[in-house]
């Protein structure tokens, strides 16, 4: 596979019982396939450490505003976005594969965010809670008023509409 920012080959490299691809002597990019980064990502994992220094060539100028294209879907480009809600690492992701590449220092800075999966999620929470919590809020009492409103309109029609008077009971009638 070829290195999405610096176009140099990537290098297997196994850590643990995983194979990650590595640009080893070029950008220090590391190529993680669908659902390995979640093996590398928290500061108790040590397997992760041997990915933290990877040798790269400080000479190679690579431009972080390039959109990048998925070194195993080839024509597929990446979406770059927030790792967390902290806003404080871009990675790229390919929607094909769900693969995720991570430009040289963003696993040390990944790593250092939350020391748990569930402090993640939680503060995951607390950040979606806080734009929308009011707005939900709002939606769910008007929901909840509207419910009321209809069973008392059910309510209502049950003394209307006698049991006998429902359709398919009789063999007279419109219904």
């Amino acid at each position: 596979m070829k290195c999405p920012s610096c176009e140099g080959p990537l290098q297997e490299m196994t850590v643990g019982d995983v194979v990650v691809d590595v640009c080893q002597g070029g950008c220090g990019g590391i190529w993680f396939d669908n659902y390995e980064l979640e093996k590398f990502d928290e500061p108790h994992e040590t397997a992760g450490e041997q990915l933290l220094d990877i040798e790269q060539d400080e000479s190679l100028v690579i431009d972080r505003t390039k959109r990048l294209k998925c070194p195993k879907c080839n024509d597929l480009v990446m979406m770059r976005h927030f790792f967390s809600v902290k806003k404080e690492v871009e990675i790229d992701e390919c929607p094909g594969c769900g693969g995720f590449w991570l430009d040289a220092g963003e696993l040390a800075r990944i790593r250092s965010l939350f020391n748990t999966e569930e402090e993640r999620h939680q503060t995951a929470h607390e950040y979606f809670t806080e734009v929308f919590g009011g707005e939900l809020a709002a939606m769910e009492a008007e929901d909840k008023a509207k419910l009321d409103k209809v069973r008392k309109i059910a309510n209502i029609f049950r003394f209307v509409c006698p049991s006998y008077y429902i359709p398919g009971k009789q063999d007279w009638g419109a219904f």
